[in-house]
């Protein structure tokens, strides 16, 4: 208290006492007895587990959950610590020790160790509280999961399979649906990819692998699927019945750039548009555009398996044209985020030079693109040869022929600024022996990732060290083929397998 109200201030002291083993000055507690000399008399670790096991799959990176769950933890996470400490509490609780804290204790990777170093208190001697620290090791014990074991048994030991397939004379879909699988790690958990003459199979080991897979399909493709399931074997004894399981998915035929004669059913659908229309973009809907007005729509799924028609000319059937004259009769528009504008344009097959004389007067949708003196790929209506039942009923008023796209063949650079990620997979005899074929459909694939940004999206593009930016193809016009810019590519990707030379990575709508 203050002097001035005529009192003295009173300091307060904690009092103190000797250890009654050392004799050391310290504060008075119910055992009287440093900490010191507390914990050389009492080890509160005592009886508590100092070295336990943990059950590993060395395949899947799992841990063994009793009785019989396999849980994913990586090494030093949260989870990890977590899954750890609950092997302790058992006995923690019969000494009546309380874990107080725990952190890892860093040890080599490949060591098959886990050591964690544990803080427990514990009351001893009437009272005193004693906290002490000690580690704890767990011992890695490999032992290979259900699914693993099963896979590493027999590789053929399937449980579902994925039949995907698509009926045209090209894989340019499956080329682009593979960087999408791999984008997505879509087929992460399949045990073996095999592909075949018209599509690619896919063996999972467990049949809610498979039906995620096709869900996944069914998102950037339109399709229909089916499944069946085949009886393996019975326990009568259990009422246990194992199945392998199928689904047969099918991808629409219809692919980016063909020619279609629209199905009065369809054109009604989409606002009777057309009837001579061209695929302009296909994810899990088509999206169509009609060259010769720029009206467009699109299919779901659905709607297209209901209306089902086919393509009248595919990419595989585009004719060169050189570009006599162009004069744009429309501005500018923007059709499903793609600039497009009309113009009447006078051409020619680029095979007819020096032969005859014929040219054609059409529309097209490239005025925008187009300038005298270009080249550009399109449909040879004019010469033709076409049994479609739709096409007769329009005769006479379809146009000679429809350009597709601007040509860059004369322009194009020696190498590419990008490689393209690979799926290993199995393959089928008879495309082994169309193995040229295929060699110059990839390469088509690639030339349509260069032109078509669109395409690119959302694909990763990986760095090609080998690439020279000076190293271009003779220019007429000053004009450049169009390339991927630099800045769209990713680096630090040396340890991958970029096989099949160059390329990309998976989007969220098809190439076809």
């Amino acid at each position: 208290m203050a002097q001035e109200a005529g009192m003295f201030m009173v300091h307060q002291t904690i009092g103190s006492v000797l250890c009654c083993k050392c004799g050391i000055r310290m504060q008075p507690n119910a055992a009287n007895m440093c900490v010191k000399c507390l914990r050389s008399e009492v080890d509160i670790t005592e009886g508590l587990l100092k070295r336990l096991v943990l059950v590993h799959c060395p395949e899947c990176e799992s841990y063994l959950q009793p009785p019989r769950t396999w849980v994913k933890l990586q090494l030093e996470s949260k989870e990890l610590l977590t899954f750890c400490l609950k092997k302790l509490q058992k006995n923690m609780n019969i000494n009546k020790a309380k874990l107080v804290n725990a952190e890892f204790i860093w040890t080599e990777p490949h060591s098959k160790r886990v050591k964690v170093k544990v803080s427990v208190q514990k009351e001893v001697y009437h009272g005193a509280i004693l906290e002490q620290s000690y580690p704890v090791e767990y011992v890695q014990q490999d032992h290979m999961c259900e699914s693993c074991s099963r896979v590493a048994a027999n590789p053929d030991q399937w449980i579902a399979a994925v039949q995907l397939r698509q009926h045209v004379s090209h894989r340019r879909t499956f080329f682009y649906l593979e960087q999408l699988i791999l984008r997505h790690g879509a087929a992460a958990r399949a045990i073996r990819i095999k592909q075949m003459d018209h599509g690619i199979d896919f063996y999972f080991s467990n049949r809610s692998h498979g039906i995620k897979f096709v869900e996944f399909v069914g998102k950037v493709a339109p399709v229909k699927s089916r499944s069946d399931k085949q009886l393996v074997s019975h326990d009568s004894k259990s009422n246990n019945y194992n199945y392998k399981y199928t689904f047969s998915v099918e991808i629409s035929p219809i692919c980016r750039e063909d020619l279609i004669c629209l199905p009065p059913k369809a054109a009604a659908i989409l606002g009777n548009i057309g009837p001579i229309v061209i695929c302009t973009k296909v994810t899990n809907s088509i999206a169509l555009l009609d060259p010769l007005t720029l009206k467009s729509g699109f299919l779901d799924a659905e709607q297209y398996w209901r209306t089902s028609f086919k393509s009248l000319l595919t990419s595989r059937q585009l004719v060169e044209y050189i570009v006599l004259d162009v004069e744009v009769v429309s501005s500018e528009v923007n059709v499903g985020g793609t600039k497009y504008a009309l113009a009447d344009a006078q051409v020619a097959r680029v095979s007819d030079f020096g032969k005859n004389d014929t040219m054609f007067s059409i529309r097209t949708h490239l005025g925008h693109l187009l300038k005298p003196g270009d080249n550009a790929l399109g449909y040879d209506l004019y010469a033709a040869n076409s049994n479609d039942m739709e096409l007769d009923r329009y005769k006479g008023s379809i146009p000679e022929v429809v350009l597709i796209k601007k040509s860059y063949e004369e322009k194009r650079k020696k190498t590419r600024s990008f490689k393209l990620k690979r799926i290993p997979m199995e393959a089928d005899d008879k495309i082994k022996v169309n193995e040229d074929k295929r060699s110059a459909e990839y390469e088509l694939f690639l030339k349509e990732l260069e032109e078509n940004p669109e395409l690119r999206f959302n694909i990763s593009l990986y760095q090609n060290k080998d690439y020279q930016p000076s190293e271009v193809a003779s220019v007429t016009d000053g004009e450049e083929a169009p390339s991927v810019p630099w800045d769209e590519l990713l680096t630090g990707l040396e340890d991958l397998d970029l096989s099949e030379g160059e390329g990309h990575d998976g989007e969220d709508n098809m190439a076809e």
